[in-house]
């Protein structure tokens, strides 16, 4: 059952469907995997991997290549749909980007979606480091606790929404510096309330610091967060407290500010 279903949802489940979804994440996962692997993880007869194999490849989702099954570029054209419709992606990504260049660093857009943290947008200016991994972190669902972006999306979100999060996701250890223990992680987002900008200080990788900011609503709802990071050498002392955090402020309120017009254009007549 996937991780981010309902259990008061189970029932409504068509079991097919499911199990194609599953065939889809294990050839995801693995890179390319073949029927008799498929079949030995999801502990399914391979006659049966075999009929949603083939339905995939009907609907031209999956390739079969001479040594295993293939996700399609389909995926790719879907992805760069749903992410060019979004419209924190469309009106932030030139803003990440003046901010990559400025800064020189790593610069990400980042939202939040059934608990996680999902990574619209990565931008490197030209000292930025870590190009693969953050690469991979576009590829993938993220835990908020240890990573600037996720933090900053936190700690603006109402405290039962942050609650159920927690509870799901818990304060997973990556580095001897991520925050676990659950009183002193709320009261970090307490602090970040206060400052309005947030720090991952090596939390999430050894070497790596970032700093984060919410981009809201004129509502105060959370849309998403933008961050800056790079390495230890280089984010430190008034660069780290003091240069990037008003740097990645005034990024998120330009956002919100062209999230603000765009919406008064389209409706000019309400609040």
């Amino acid at each position: 059952m996937s991780p981010n279903r309902n259990p008061s949802d189970s029932s409504r489940v068509l079991q097919t469907a499911d199990t194609t979804f599953e065939i889809i994440n294990v050839i995801k996962s693995r890179d390319g995997a073949k029927a008799t692997e498929i079949a030995e993880h999801l502990d399914l007869s391979r006659s049966a991997v075999y009929n949603h194999l083939t339905t995939l490849i009907e609907n031209e989702w999956i390739i079969r290549t001479e040594n295993s099954y293939q996700l399609s570029l389909k995926f790719l054209m879907l992805g760069v749909y749903v992410r060019n419709h979004n419209r924190l992606f469309s009106v932030g990504k030139s803003e990440v980007q003046k901010l990559a260049q400025e800064t020189g660093e790593t610069a990400h857009l980042a939202t939040e979606q059934q608990g996680y943290q999902i990574n619209l947008l990565k931008e490197t200016g030209e000292l930025a480091v870590g190009d693969q991994y953050h690469t991979q972190k576009l590829q993938q669902t993220n835990y908020h606790h240890d990573t600037a972006t996720g933090k900053a999306m936190l700690a603006f979100l109402p405290e039962e929404r942050v609650e159920t999060i927690l509870d799901k996701q818990g304060l997973p250890s990556k580095t001897s510096n991520t925050i676990t223990d659950r009183d002193v992680f709320l009261e970090e987002l307490h602090e970040i309330r206060e400052r309005g900008y947030s720090y991952n200080d090596e939390e999430e990788i050894e070497g790596l610091r970032a700093v984060g900011a919410p981009i809201t609503d004129q509502h105060g709802n959370v849309l998403g967060s933008v961050s800056v990071s790079g390495p230890t050498s280089r984010l430190k002392n008034d660069r780290y407290h003091e240069e990037l955090p008003e740097k990645v402020m005034s990024t998120a309120n330009i956002i919100e500010l062209n999230l603000n017009m765009e919406r008064r254009i389209d409706r000019p007549n309400r609040k």
